[in-house]
Formats: C-alpha cells, structure tokens, sequence
C-alpha cells in the first residue's frame, strides 16, 4: 500500500523545482566584496584602541602631576612665592613713587637669573626687564597722577 501511494505521488509531482547550490564567503575578507570598507572598519577600530591606551596614560600622567601640586608642601611654597612677589612690587612701588609723585629714581633688581632695571625720569617709569636668556622686555608708565590718591580734584 505504501508503494502504491508513492507511485502515485511520484506521478503527479512530475516537476520538480531546483536551483543552483553556490557556497559565497560572508566575511569580504574572502568574497571580495565591500572589502575596503572592511579594512577601513578594521583599521578605525585599531586606531580608536591606540588612541584610547594614550588618552588613559595622559589621564593618568596628568592626575598625578595635580596631586603632586595639591600636596601641602606646593601649596605652601606657592603662597610664599606669592607673598615674596608682593613684597618686591611694593618695595619698587614704594622706590619709584615716594609721596604719591614719581621720583627721579633708578636700579636694578636680580630675581631669580632676571634683572629688572627701572629709571623714572618723573613723567614716566620705565621698566627693563632682561630674562636669563638675554630676552629683554621693555614697559613704559605715563605717570601723570598715578600713585597721587588725593581727594583734591585739582591735581
């Protein structure tokens, strides 16, 4: 009975639908295909880690040069800098301008390999500024009421 129904199933099914059977490699690796843009994803993401490894290192770098420079000691000598820096302002402040009017004053102030030179002629200041490496910065004050804190409008 099972052979009969298999004729008559075989007799009736006289077309028979069939297609080519191609193996295609997925990766374009292999294929060919959109391989360049393959290799440009490939090359990005090596890129990306490269970059990502020295981003983390100069993170790293950086957060501890800001811990080495907010320990008590740094901040301590940074306030003292401050504070030495202030006092030299004012004791050439105080040189150059005695009771609020500009004295014909010069000198020479060494700080730290630096020498600042400063001449007033009474109408202006003059500041040289020459570096340890031989730059040299020149600053010219109008004096005019500079330092004259007076309440007498008058001059």
């Amino acid at each position: 009975m099972k052979i009969i129904a298999y004729l008559w199933l075989i007799s009736f099914c006289s077309v028979v639908f069939a297609d080519e059977m191609v193996h295609k490699f997925k990766s374009p690796s292999f294929n060919g295909q959109g391989i360049s843009a393959h290799y440009l994803t490939i090359e990005n993401q090596e890129t990306n880690r490269r970059d990502e490894i020295k981003q983390a290192l100069q993170d790293a770098l950086d957060e501890a040069e800001r811990e080495a420079e907010n320990t008590t000691l740094a901040r301590f000598i940074k306030n003292l800098e401050s504070r030495i820096y202030s006092q030299l302002s004012r004791d050439l402040v105080d040189s150059l301008f005695a009771d609020g009017i500009a004295s014909a004053a010069t000198g020479v102030i060494e700080l730290q390999g630096n020498y600042i030179e400063y001449t007033s002629d009474g109408i202006t200041v003059t500041l040289r500024v020459t570096d340890s490496e031989g730059n040299v910065t020149e600053i010219t004050i109008p004096i005019g009421s500079f330092g004259d804190f007076s309440l007498d409008p008058d001059g």
